[in-house]
């Protein structure tokens, strides 16, 4: 029963892991729900300061802030975020195409680019294909914290400011239900008037709230727009990271739970060869008792 014994021992191994798998998904769907109430109580802050950002880029056009202006520079930048660990199916891979493709098509432009990473992932895949990573901030947890966020992201804003970059690329998984998530690159800077217009008309007309505003800047226009501009984007940042802790943790679920399925189907057909070893080496058994007796 040497055959018998070691598929015992496979038996064993597969219902131990599908032990850990079982695990695994459960902790996943806890934490899915609470990164999903972090994502949702981020949005209404986002849609309300794009539509204060774009209320004021068309109330003052005298004065244009430098995230709106474009530059000649031959540099772009990429904020590239995914997760600081695996085991949830392909959502890292799907992202690091997108990442991949765009950095092909920029390549073929001519222009160079830098990144900053947010996750163990993209920093350990950006390093492999040589990407010049100026920055980087891992191990962020469960919770999004925007002073893990600020100093990293920074270092991309200013070099645009200063003209060194061109564009900046925001590119991470966006949350759309439990079973899809959608891997996005969007173009992060310069900041379009018109764009954040149409943004804040959709999100006018999902709510059916309709405003026409006129402000009173204090100290000074510019360092209302200057410091709201900047908020702004920290805060698509922000948006960036939580929805993809929602995505990661909705995909690890996923994952885990068609792990421990097949896990299942694995131990019912060991089974079932562990049953047919067995019913073999006792007919054998039998015949070998049953030929003595007859020769005897």
């Amino acid at each position: 029963m040497a055959a018998g014994k070691e598929i015992r021992g496979k038996i064993k191994s597969v219902e131990n892991t599908k032990k850990i798998t079982k695990a695994m998904e459960m902790v996943a769907a806890s934490k899915m729900r609470k990164a999903q109430d972090r994502m949702r109580a981020a949005r209404p802050y986002s849609e309300k300061i794009r539509n204060i950002a774009a209320n004021l880029g068309q109330a003052n056009p005298e004065y244009v802030h430098p995230f709106m202006v474009t530059n000649d520079a031959k540099s772009a930048g990429m904020i590239v975020v995914t997760t600081d660990k695996g085991l949830c199916g392909g959502m890292n891979t799907n992202v690091l195409r997108g990442v991949t493709n765009k950095l092909r098509d920029l390549q073929a432009e001519g222009v160079s680019t830098q990144a900053i990473a947010i996750g163990n992932k993209g920093f350990g895949f950006l390093n492999r294909i040589g990407a010049k990573v100026v920055s980087h901030a891992t191990q962020l947890g469960d919770t999004p914290h925007l002073e893990k966020l600020i100093g990293p992201v920074k270092v991309l804003l200013d070099a645009y400011t200063r003209g060194e970059v061109n564009s900046v690329y925001l590119c991470y998984t966006r949350f759309i239900n439990t079973m899809k998530q959608e891997p996005v690159v969007q173009q992060l800077l310069p900041l379009s008037a018109s764009a954040m217009q149409a943004d804040a008309k959709a999100d006018e007309a999902a709510t059916g709230a309709k405003h026409s505003w006129d402000y009173i800047y204090e100290p000074d226009p510019q360092a209302v727009i200057d410091q709201l501009l900047v908020r702004y984007v920290e805060a698509l940042v922000y948006q960036a990271v939580a929805e993809n802790m929602a995505s990661e943790q909705s995909a690890r679920m996923v994952a885990m739970k068609s792990a421990t399925d097949n896990a299942g189907s694995v131990i019912a057909e060991l089974k079932l060869v562990y049953n047919k070893t067995r019913q073999a080496a006792i007919t054998k058994e039998l015949s070998e008792i049953v030929a003595g007796a007859a020769a005897v």
